[in-house]
């Protein structure tokens, strides 16, 4: 008995324990995301000058439809030429992309290459080669992952299983997956065909369009790091294969015989014997090469290269499809080849931005170019004469914003890749939304990080690339050129490609700006003062290891266009003290000073635990409450390390911790920004997305919902609107309007309801602005909805009958078991069932009721939208179905609620019982636009919308016996002639009531036959009526004597008519009677 009773209690022991175990894990599984998925960003664009085109396909078989890689933006799709598009890959693991293909034997797949295929500083990676076989609506990964950088994709023409792809490999570390690559299965398995070395890969091939088995390809050698940048080396060569690409030899007839950089190779589709090549040299130096023996022996045509940036950057080379020996290379400039590379002209771009990378033709026409650019795309129909700029693709490259606090709606500000430094409101106060035509350029050149004066919303301060700061006067335009400049004797001061600079929390006219040295302004940039010593190591970038080690002064240096090494990257100072300020470089320092820069207490970032030497300080951040809490993003992906290094001192900086829990592998990490009310609260941009935590980085939870895959580079919250704003590489600015709720709700209350504050709201009438026939591909982003925002937690989904039945049903599903019928009454049942309802009932300060809206009763975080209208309906139509309880609402319309004081509360209706599900929330209601003239009859506005709502009761009421008593009439012609006896004198009163009916009609609604051929007729009762009504809408200044003496007319005109309504429906009654007692068959109205 003893050993029985001795193993059930360790059987119940172990119940006990699995019980605890599994309630657990269910826990720790818990997606804490979910609780706060009802709030979405919102997409402002913008589109007004769009951002870097990576290539584009245009399906021959259907001109009009074109796949666009986006360089940091992803891949979109247009079915009508770009009037309308679709992002394709909004929901992939990847944003960039830089080479699509479509296989030449069915249009429906299409093959994409991701990350693209340029050596710039701020190049995006990619994640493999994917294939869609329905024109991109679902995409499989074919592997490759490695890759980093896809440059071309080419399907066999009668094999769609036999696919190459050249690729790249990763441009910030040897290795990876680089060479050219071949599948005869479509994918599932591939072959490195030609692989060169590990700092190698392969960066363009072409096939001989009349024997797919000859092909040419050209590797790629480069390295770059943070330091510097070598864009060629001993592995670069042209290579042929004559085998479908199964072996290949090395060309070298008539071919530089030194270090070659980036090639660009094309072959003439007229005559495939002939190619050509656009070679990089030392230097940044080239030249362009023709063979016409299939690649067998070379000559040199010109000295010709893809300049500006660097070869590096440009360097395809594009034979036109209609004119033999006419050649293009992609540069700042198109450059354009009549004869074969011996002579270069520069394309005609008036019009059309620069820094071209992609030109696609059509074969029907050869007269149409299509270019992507730095600046988006462009179309010319007349071979390059005049350009059409596709004006609808929301994907600029942002490196960082500011917000300032411009009333009533704030601006945000953002420094670009190639498009120069941008401004645009946050809303506006159009229906429309935010157009093209919102947005500014508000200074040129490459932009970088901007600023805002407190409290001064027309100071503004922008800059290019390098620390090129200037001072721009909103009222003017004007921009003052305000760079900290060295002294005689002085070192030259290394500006960072994107300058840190920081307007101060404590007077709004000192500035901070970073070179290798700390400047201080204190009159708004007009002078400047260092308050430090070089904070870098101040090394010599040459003697630096690049591809593995040092490198000899003749390799293929390449630093013209990327920063400047040893330079200040991010400067943050305490808003609890002025003097307390800290600094990061991109050459692994940290500082900080407790005295304006007296003394400098510095450690280098391989101190924090886990983070590697080279790491480049993205971000520093004192905390708002705590002087002694500092935060840093740092980012080693230059060295080909993509990890999040995420880190908090609780010291001022002298020990840090990681804070980096919840943050992906691989997911660097860019900025960092702390509530401004809660301190547990920050928000994370990342390389894939925003996080959010809300205990102090201890743990971070995913927060992107209405976000694309994309790059934040930069974060800002508006301290007035409670708006998270984002500043995305590659697809434009993103909002979260009020972000509030955060503060309150998390896992711990989360089976709580909660009606959360509401912010105040403003009152305006929306601008109907615009007309509706701009044509499809006018570009326009959604405004935040108008009026007091509401949001409320729901902590599970309010339950149906249905509804669980079928959850049930659902679970017998996954088991394979019997789903039971449920029953003729079940299903009665739930098809009567009453809906719940949410119901939001607003209040005025006098406890009044003003409105009742329901609300989404979803589970999670739902918004509603009051429009600050209180209803006015007349009457309820039982006979018409509506939105409300069924039934229709004859509205006369809604005025505008009385700026004030108003409350919210949330209640639950279900079976008829109403349940209160949270205490009132308060909130103002305020005017922000004041008409020019005051209306003197406002005092009689409220009687005036009552009056005008009460008698259009009365003539919905009349109209309504009218309408059944016509309809009744309608049906005595066919009663009479059912009766046995004379019913002469019957139709003689039937033809009287019909006239009277015309007559009434006529009033009411105008003469039919005037209607019939559009004749103006006399106003009607209807008319006059409308006319009063338009006193209270679509504008705040209220009825006029005009609409008030039309309410009058409207008034006297029922008063005479009622009386012919009233005797008509009793003459009707009289004649159903006499109906009756001659034994017509009854009427049923």
């Amino acid at each position: 008995m003893s050993y029985i009773k001795k193993h059930l209690h360790i059987f119940v022991l172990l119940c006990f324990f699995f019980s605890i175990y599994s309630q657990k894990k269910q826990t720790d599984n818990f997606d804490e995301s979910s609780l706060y998925s009802g709030l979405k960003f919102r997409n402002i664009g913008p589109a007004f000058m769009s951002g870097r085109i990576a290539d584009i396909a245009i399906n021959p078989s259907n001109e009009n439809e074109w796949y666009v890689a986006v360089g940091s933006g992803g891949l979109w799709k247009t079915t009508n030429a770009g009037s309308t598009w679709s992002s394709l890959t909004d929901n992939e693991s990847f944003f960039s992309t830089g080479s699509i293909t479509i296989d030449p034997s069915n249009s429906s797949t299409v093959w994409l290459g991701t990350g693209e295929n340029v050596g710039g500083r701020h190049v995006g990676i990619g994640k493999g080669v994917y294939v869609s076989y329905n024109g991109g609506k679902k995409w499989i990964n074919k592997g490759l992952k490695k890759s980093e950088h896809i440059s071309k994709i080419i399907v066999d023409k009668d094999n769609s299983n036999t696919v190459f792809v050249a690729a790249q490999g990763p441009l910030w570390s040897s290795g990876g997956e680089r060479g050219l690559f071949k599948t005869i299965n479509g994918g599932d398995n591939w072959r490195n065909v030609l692989s060169v070395n590990e700092w190698t890969g392969v960066t363009d091939m072409v096939i001989d369009p009349r024997n797919k088995m000859i092909m040419y390809a050209a590797t790629w050698q480069r390295h770059r790091n943070v330091a510097a940048y070598i864009g060629g080396g001993p592995g670069t060569s042209l290579y042929k294969s004559i085998d479908g690409g199964e072996t290949w030899k090395k060309l070298l007839v008539g071919l530089p015989s030194g270090n070659m950089g980036k090639i660009g190779l094309a072959i003439s589709l007229l005559n495939p014997d002939v190619l050509y090549a656009a070679i990089e040299l030392d230097r940044t130096k080239g030249a362009i090469y023709r063979s016409s023996d299939r690649g067998e022996s070379w000559k040199k045509m010109s000295d010709t290269v893809s300049g500006g940036t660097g070869p590096h950057y440009y360097q395809e080379l594009v034979a036109s499809p209609h004119y033999f020996d006419k050649i293009y290379l992609m540069d700042v400039r198109v450059q354009v080849s009549s004869d074969g590379g011996k002579t270069f002209s520069t394309m005609n771009e008036s019009n059309k931005h620069s820094d071209n990378h992609s030109m696609t033709f059509k074969t029907s026409d050869p007269n149409y170019l299509l270019v992507g650019s730095d600046g988006g795309i462009y179309e010319s129909y007349d071979d390059t004469k005049n350009w059409k700029f596709i004006n609808n693709l929301p994907i600029t490259q942002f490196y960082k914003l500011a917000l300032d606090d411009s009333e009533p709606f704030y601006n945000i500000y953002g420094g670009t890749q190639d498009n120069n430094s941008q401004g645009g409101p946050s809303r506006t106060f159009r229906s429309n939304g935010i157009v093209n035509s919102d947005w500014f350029v508000l200074l040129g050149g490459d932009g970088h990080q901007p600023a805002t004066e407190p409290g001064n919303p027309n100071i503004v301060y922008a800059q290019s690339q390098q620390g090129e700061l200037h001072r721009i006067d909103r009222t003017t335009g004007e921009a003052v050129y305000i760079k900290p400049q060295s002294k005689i004797n002085d070192p030259y001061e290394r500006f960072n490609w994107d300058s840190p600079i920081l307007v101060s929390s404590h007077d709004p006219k000192r500035l901070y700006f970073g070179s290798q040295r700390v400047w201080r302004s204190d009159d708004r940039g007009d002078s400047w003062t260092p308050i430090s010593e070089d904070l870098t190591m101040n090394q010599e970038r040459m003697s630096l290891p690049i591809m593995g080690r040092q490198q000899s002064w003749d390799a293929a240096w390449d630093v013209f266009a990327m920063s400047t090494y040893n330079t200040i990257t991010s400067l943050s100072e305490s808003s609890l003290n002025e003097n307390f300020i800290y600094v990061g470089t991109d050459d692994g320092l940290i500082h900080s000073t407790k005295d304006n820069g007296k003394e400098w207490y510095s450690v280098t970032v391989d101190k924090l635990p886990g983070v590697p030497k080279s790491s480049f300080v993205n971000d520093i951040k004192a905390d708002l409450y705590n002087e002694n809490i500092v935060y840093v993003a740092l980012d080693n992906h230059k060295f080909g390390d993509y990890s999040p290094y995420l880190y908090k001192s609780v010291n001022g900086g002298k020990s840090w911790k990681a804070i980096s829990n919840g943050i992906p592998k691989e997911t660097m990490v860019w900025r960092i920004v702390q509530d401004h009310i809660d301190p547990n609260l920050l928000f994370l941009a990342t390389e894939y997305g925003i996080y959010f935590s809300n205990n102090q980085g201890e743990k971070w939870i995913k927060f992107s919902n209405g976000l694309p895959t994309i790059s934040v580079r930069d974060l800002a919250i508006q301290k007035r609107e409670n708006d998270l704003v984002l500043a995305t590489f590659g697809r434009g600015f993103y909002v979260l309007d009020d972000y509030s709720p955060l503060r309150k709700l998390n896992k711990s209350n989360s089976k709580e309801t909660i009606l959360f504050d509401v912010k105040d709201a403003i009152q305006y009438n929306p601008i109907r602005a615009g007309t509706s026939s701009q044509g499809s591909s006018y570009y326009s982003a959604k405004n935040p909805p108008y009026g007091a925002i509401i949001s409320y937690y729901i902590s599970d989904s309010l339950k149906t009958l249905k509804g669980e039945r079928k959850k049930s049903e659902k679970e017998l599903n996954k088991l394979k078991k019997d789903i039971p019928f449920p029953g003729w009454g079940q299903l009665d049942k739930e098809n009567s069932e009453k809906k719940s309802v949410i119901i939001l009932e607003i209040k005025n300060s006098n406890g009044s009721i003003i409105s009742r809206i329901n609300g989404s009763s979803k589970k999670g975080i739902n918004r509603v939208a009051w429009d600050l209208t209180k209803p006015l309906v007349s009457t309820i139509n039982s006979n018409l179905k509506g939105s409300n309880n069924g039934y229709w609402l004859s509205r006369g319309g809604s005025i505008s609620v009385k700026p004030g004081l108003y409350t919210v509360q949330l209640f639950h209706k279900d079976k008829g019982d109403l349940t209160q599900l949270s205490e009132k929330r308060e909130f103002s209601v305020k005017v922000i636009r004041e008409n020019i003239l005051d209306n003197p009859l406002e005092f009689q506005l409220e009687k005036y919308a009552s009056d005008l709502n009460s008698f259009k009761a009365i003539i919905d009421l009349e109209f309504n016996s009218f309408s059944k008593s016509k309809q009744k009439l309608s049906s005595f012609e066919t009663a009479i002639n059912l009766i046995d006896s004379d019913n002469s004198v019957l139709l003689s009163d039937l033809n009287s009531l019909s006239e009277t009916m015309l007559l009434i009609d006529s009033k009411l609604l105008g003469n039919e036959s005037k209607k019939e051929i559009g004749e103006k007729d006399y106003p009607t009762i209807m008319h006059r009526l409308s006319v009063a009504q338009r006193g209270l809408f679509g504008n705040s200044y209220g009825p006029t004597k005009l609409h008030m003496e039309s309410f009058d007319i409207a008034k006297a005109m029922w008063d005479k008519l009622k009386i012919k309504i009233q005797e008509f429906n009793k003459l009707i009654l009289v004649l159903e009677a006499k109906l009756n007692q001659l034994g017509a068959p009854k009427i049923i109205n």
